[in-house]
């Protein structure tokens, strides 16, 4: 009963005091990844491109990348739809404008884009890893699963930008709207007199 109260002679302790560590400096560098997407999606791009190369290289793997595929296209679907659903919901505080007359509420994401950064590049780590392991080498007609893929896709984005016409929100910000204000008098032509 002595090893019962002592952490430190314990063989699991330097584990757990490791992932503590490891768990606070990814922590650390993914907080001071947050304000800095463009970075964040070129290291994503650079993930997948590894992920494609060695897919493409080994020729296999296909049902790995049609779930990876389907994964990415649910994520995308939650990155563009609103929080509060106008078709599901009841009209409260959180709901999209549907009239003219309604006052402006912000687009609300039900997946942030750093979440949907997040979700993807680990999608792409995990597809990657399964790569090494000759279970998961089913063998299947690509070009079936790639259309499939394909017809998938368009309907569920056809239904998606009709729920955003239907509905009047676009899921993006292009930047601050600049309005053309009045020309002042200096600008050019005659002056008025």
């Amino acid at each position: 009963m002595e090893g019962v109260g002592g952490d430190a002679a314990s063989p699991v302790a330097p584990l757990a005091k490791w992932k503590a560590e490891f768990s606070r400096a990814f922590q650390f560098y993914l907080d001071k990844s947050t304000p800095l997407p463009f970075h964040r999606w070129l290291g994503t791009l650079a993930v997948a491109s590894i992920y494609v190369l060695r897919v493409y290289y080994l020729e296999g793997f296909y049902i790995i990348s049609y779930g990876l595929g389907i994964y990415i296209l649910n994520l995308l679907i939650g990155f563009l739809s609103p929080k509060v659903d106008p078709e599901l919901e009841a009209l409260d505080g959180a709901s999209l404008p549907t009239k003219e007359s309604d006052e402006f509420r912000p687009f609300i994401r039900r997946l942030p884009e750093f979440k949907f950064w997040y979700a993807i590049t680990k999608a792409f780590i995990v597809a990657f890893l399964m790569t090494f392991f000759s279970l998961f080498d089913v063998p299947v007609f690509w070009p079936i699963l790639l259309c499939y893929w394909i017809v998938l896709f368009a309907l569920t984005m056809k239904r998606q930008i009709m729920h955003m016409i239907k509905y009047k929100y676009v899921p993006f910000n292009i930047g601050k709207q600049k309005y053309g204000g009045k020309k002042s008098p200096a600008s050019g032509g005659s002056p008025i007199h």
